[in-house]
């Protein structure tokens, strides 16, 4: 993800970082981390039906809730567009399918990259969770391809423009569905 299309500070990048990892984490029903010797190499978090969500904290919460309530002041609406086109993608994919559970966020270590960390999380979350339809949202923003080379098919397509202050930023949504 390339937040940096998004805004300029580095300060700002960071809180929204922050932000977008405690929003995640606190959904997340699964948690999967892969190491390359002693090294992070990549996580996976999931929401899945019918699972407990472990992950919260009151201080999690309470930084998501401020940051959103911060982001919806100060952005006018822009996030509001990214949101509810993820929401108008998902309901056109639930008039046919009925998921089990969504793949909140993927990221493997720049650092380690091209070592099949991101493979090797899916195969996991598979291994724990065969049989069960999922789904996840991702943007040209993202390495969307990376889902698309292991049978994840596109179920649906958006191009939006988003617009944060004075910048201005063309997205293509996406929302992708797998069988694991």
């Amino acid at each position: 993800m390339h937040f940096n299309w998004y805004m300029d500070s580095s300060f700002l990048l960071h809180l929204y970082g922050r932000y977008f990892w405690y929003l995640e984490v606190s959904r997340a029903t699964q948690a999967i981390a892969a190491y390359y010797g002693d090294e992070l190499a990549g996580v996976l978090l999931a929401d899945m039906k019918g699972e407990p969500q472990k992950y919260r904290s009151l201080g999690k919460t309470l930084y998501v809730k401020l940051f959103d309530t911060l982001q919806r002041l100060f952005a006018k609406g822009g996030i509001d567009i990214y949101d509810n086109t993820n929401r108008e993608l998902y309901s056109q994919y639930c008039k046919t399918h009925k998921p089990d559970g969504e793949i909140t966020f993927l990221a493997a270590n720049p650092q380690v990259k091209g070592k099949g960390i991101g493979t090797l999380l899916l195969n996991e979350l598979k291994s724990r969770e065969k049989g069960k339809q999922v789904y996840l949202y991702t943007d040209n923003a993202c390495t969307y391809q990376f889902y698309e080379h292991r049978g994840f098919i596109r179920s649906g397509e958006k191009e939006i423009l988003l617009k944060l202050g004075k910048k201005t930023v063309p997205l293509k949504c996406f929302l992708y569905s797998k069988l694991l």
